[in-house]
């Protein structure tokens, strides 16, 4: 395997489990990581959005290091002072 995508088509055609399984860590990531980026352009600190939020920074920094998974209030609360939202959607097979 030569690249990061050649390893995770690699693991989604182990078996349907491995496949769910990265998939979703796929969605996690680009959920957080569109926090992080919007964070980043309005030029706010981690203790800042915790603290609009009513939250630890240390869980700030968790769940963007994604040591932690958040939970769907906690998530909720992150976007809403980033001006995010979250859009459901269809899978698409």
């Amino acid at each position: 395997m030569k690249t990061w995508e050649d390893y995770k088509r690699h693991v989604k055609s182990i078996d349907a489990g491995s496949k769910q399984e990265m998939e979703e860590i796929e969605m996690l990531s680009a959920i957080v990581s569109s926090v992080i980026q919007k964070r980043m352009e309005l030029g706010i600190s981690q203790r800042a959005l915790a603290a609009e939020c009513h939250i630890p920074q240390s869980s700030v920094a968790r769940i963007e290091s994604f040591k932690t998974t958040p939970k769907l209030d906690t998530l909720m609360k992150l976007m809403r002072p980033l001006g995010l939202k979250l859009q459901v959607t269809p899978l698409v097979s």
